[in-house]
């Protein structure tokens, strides 16, 4: 078995071995995945943290041994908290975004094999009482179908990377977020960080947010934005219109 870990800022992941293909989701810093399949310019990918496949390019991830893929995938990691922080190493500077994951991260520094980097900038505090804060820190993201990342966002990438950053792991997708928590009964009983699901005419669900408490939701749609929220849905004064029809809320994820 081939085993790698993202370690550029951001990588595309894409739903078929070609440039020109959507993007499904991105890997970012620190993310580690089993190689599936192998061609010349393409590798087929499953992502350790929600067993997502796609393809990236091969020139864009390093291949690590079996036991250091072991020890990453099994330790608690650190990650990166709210800005932007840097890592230098011999080979330069990296940017990384919120939300990446910081191998083998101890006393400032984080290290993927025998590479050490130093590390600028501040971790995340992995405790679900900051999931308003963090999930503020992306107010105006621009929205960007399977970004993950402050410079490009979708809705449950919005949601999966907030919830990392206090420690909860999350699926990728909103259908698949759905299917955990407790089922909250009325929108007014929801707790601040509670998640809210929304379908389309034909049922399925295809967005998610997370409630403030107080009648609004914050959620990634044409960027990450504060809308007011009742038990019909979302609705957006900008247009005077619902925009998103309310299917369920769940808590205590």
């Amino acid at each position: 078995m081939e085993v790698g870990i993202c370690n550029l800022t951001v990588v595309p992941c894409r739903e078929t071995p070609n440039d020109r293909a959507e993007m499904v989701t991105q890997l970012l810093f620190g993310d580690c995945f089993e190689v599936l399949e192998i061609q010349e310019k393409w590798v087929r990918i499953k992502t350790t943290y929600d067993d997502y496949e796609a393809w990236i390019c091969r020139k864009q991830y390093q291949p690590i041994s079996i036991d250091e893929f072991d020890a990453l995938t099994s330790e608690k990691t650190q990650v990166a908290g709210t800005g932007l922080s840097v890592v230098e190493s011999f080979s330069g500077q990296q940017i990384l975004p919120q939300g990446a994951t910081l191998p083998h991260f101890a006393k400032g520094k984080l290290r993927i094999e025998k590479k050490e980097y130093i590390f600028k900038g501040n971790t995340a505090t992995q405790n679900k009482k900051n999931l308003v804060d963090y999930a503020l820190s992306f107010l105006n993201t621009p929205y960007l179908w399977g970004g993950k990342t402050i410079f490009g966002i979708d809705c449950s990438g919005f949601t999966q990377v907030v919830y990392k950053m206090c420690g909860i792991q999350l699926p990728r997708d909103a259908y698949q977020q759905a299917k955990l928590g407790e089922v909250v009964s009325f929108v007014s009983s929801a707790e601040a960080g509670d998640l809210a699901f929304f379908d389309n005419e034909e049922g399925r669900i295809t967005h998610v947010g997370i409630l403030l408490g107080d009648g609004t939701i914050i959620h990634a749609s044409g960027k990450v934005r504060i809308d007011p929220i009742d038990h019909q849905g979302i609705f957006n004064r900008e247009l005077n219109k619902y925009t998103h029809n309310l299917r369920v809320v769940k808590g205590t994820i």
